[in-house]
């Protein structure tokens, strides 16, 4: 978690291994979905396996590490509230997820969609994922419009007397 955590907040580049890759972009857009854009996800995949918990989803705590400007020492930010699931479909395939916040029901979504995207389901998933994909990618440009128009460029002038 802690890893997944660093790789999103430093802007990391994506996993060299293009599976890991799309994956984590898979579970990065069940981040962003709401729980109903998630839930719209698993009916439109129809008939699915029947999932059981391995293990009770649960909240907990994470503690925050952050850096100053960036690149100097960590030091520790604070706690966040996340709620972790993990599930086994009928097939054997087993899913995780972790969220912040504490909506259990999205969380198990989303790992039960884990746990579909490595079957055969893979390209079913990620087409029932798309419109969100799309909601969040539209929201992330209109942010982006908003802060660009914001932006003030400064310039030095130098003299030309050394």
């Amino acid at each position: 978690m802690d890893q997944i955590m660093r790789h999103e907040a430093a802007g990391a580049k994506p996993a060299e291994n293009p599976e890991i890759a799309a994956r984590q972009a898979v579970m990065a857009t069940c981040t962003g979905a709401t729980c109903v854009e998630l839930e719209q996800a698993l009916a439109a995949l129809g008939d699915i396996p029947q999932a059981t918990d391995l293990r009770g989803t649960e909240n907990g705590l994470v503690m925050l590490r952050g850096r100053m400007g960036g690149d100097g020492r960590p030091f520790n930010l604070g706690e966040a509230t996340v709620t972790r699931a993990a599930v086994r479909l009928a097939d054997g395939r087993t899913g995780f997820a972790y969220q912040l916040g504490r909506d259990a029901a999205k969380t198990r979504a989303a790992a039960i969609l884990d746990a579909l995207w490595q079957g055969a389901e893979r390209t079913a998933v990620e087409a029932a994922l798309a419109p969100a994909r799309q909601r969040i990618a539209d929201e992330a440009a209109a942010k982006a419009r908003r802060v660009a128009a914001t932006r003030v460029n400064f310039f030095t002038m130098v003299r030309g007397d050394d």
